[in-house]
């Protein structure tokens, strides 16, 4: 879907950001900047998960999550309210062996979507971070969606549970992510005693991080020094 930036009052039509073009809307000749939306539909399927995710970027926050798994169904609204990402998500997963395959599986198709809805990266800022702080937590996310996959996360958590969520399966959420999208993801918890407190305040972290990576920058070009992402 093509979308336009026009000059006149035309409040019915949306606005865009890239390159000129012209289109007759209605009987009117209108020039304007052409994009394509930022969207992507993905369905990944193994012989653990079923995963079906519908994303937006340039959203407003709603969602529709459903994993199995109550706590991270939580993380991933958080998630998406901050970083202002519209995800439809289903998952369906082994959880009568535990919540690994369905975590990790998810974190892997969400980072695929993404970079299915970015295209060529044009014009991105790539790199993003935010510290957010929760009551008595503080942490803080670093992206750079650079095409090359890491994630730092050197912190234990106190307990093995929160809800039905595995502690240890946040760091592997990221690292899926972090392959589906080919991006480089710091996470640093600065303080904090409440797990709960902690790991959403992790999740709310990256999505305003990810949020200004993804943000354009209104420079036609893929950021990199290389020409290549």
């Amino acid at each position: 879907m093509e979308v336009f930036e026009i000059r006149y009052p035309f409040p019915s039509l949306p606005h865009a950001h890239c390159a000129w073009g012209r289109r007759n809307v209605g009987g009117f000749i209108l020039t304007g900047k052409v994009i394509k939306m930022r969207e992507a539909e993905i369905k990944r399927e193994t012989f653990e998960t079923k995963i079906e995710i519908k994303l937006k970027i340039d959203g407003k926050g709603s969602c529709e999550i459903n994993t199995g798994v109550g706590f991270f169904d939580h993380m991933l609204k958080s998630f998406c309210k901050h970083g202002y990402f519209d995800i439809d998500l289903v998952a369906r997963g082994d959880l009568e062996v535990d919540a690994h395959h369905t975590v990790e599986d998810t974190g892997i198709a969400l980072g695929d979507a993404f970079r299915k809805a970015l295209d060529d990266f044009k014009g991105i800022n790539r790199a993003g971070s935010f510290a957010f702080p929760m009551d008595e937590a503080l942490t803080l996310v670093a992206i750079d969606i650079s095409g090359r996959p890491y994630v730092g996360f050197d912190y234990e958590f106190k307990r093995e549970r929160v809800g039905d969520l595995d502690t240890e399966l946040v760091e592997e959420f990221f690292s899926g992510f972090a392959r589906g999208l080919g991006a480089t993801i710091h996470v640093v918890v600065m303080r904090g005693e409440n797990t709960h407190h902690i790991i959403e305040s992790i999740f709310k972290s990256f999505g305003k991080a990810l949020k200004e990576a993804t943000r354009l920058s209104g420079a036609d070009e893929i950021p990199s020094t290389k020409g290549v992402i």
